[in-house]
């Protein structure tokens, strides 16, 4: 399908692997990212097969989760220890039976790098609704098979700071 991105791919298996070990089982590649937003995908496997041959809800939520923090990472380069960020929420809309080879899209790259400045700016929290599509290409083509929204919500931490 499409052409893997094998230098960000290992870097979020290497974090999976250090720190979530569930990113690092499942391996998901990331196709494209940039600070315009990214495509993720997440292989139909028998690891991430539930008992009537579609994506287990595991696995399915855990593509959007990994897209938005792949983005926020690749937003904040060697800065992120001081932009502690979290989801807030979490919103899955399923629409068809995933059936194949998951691929997430997010275009709101641009909404992070905003929120990143405005919580340096201001010190204050900062809460950022991500839209995440997921088709299935190879069976459904474009047609959206589950939408997602997370609330991704992150402060800026200098030394003299706490966060909250």
């Amino acid at each position: 399908m499409n052409k893997v991105n094998w230098k960000e791919t290992l870097k979020c298996w290497l974090f999976g692997l250090i720190y979530i070990p569930m990113i690092f089982w499942l391996k998901p590649r990331i196709i494209t990212i940039s600070n315009q937003g990214g495509v993720l995908m997440v292989p139909f496997t028998r690891r991430t097969k539930n008992h009537v041959n579609s994506m287990f809800f595991g696995p399915f939520a855990t593509g959007a989760d990994v897209l938005g923090g792949a983005l926020m990472l690749h937003l904040l380069g060697s800065k992120v220890k001081h932009y502690p960020f979290v989801y807030k929420n979490f919103y899955g809309d399923f629409l068809k039976r995933a059936t194949s080879d998951v691929y997430y899209e997010c275009k709101d790259g641009q909404k992070i790098a905003d929120a990143i400045a405005l919580t340096k700016k201001t010190g204050e929290r900062q809460n950022i609704e991500l839209n995440i599509v997921a088709t299935t290409p190879k069976t459904m083509g474009d047609e959206p098979v589950a939408n997602f929204k997370l609330t991704l919500s992150l402060k800026y931490k200098n030394k003299h700071s706490t966060v909250n």
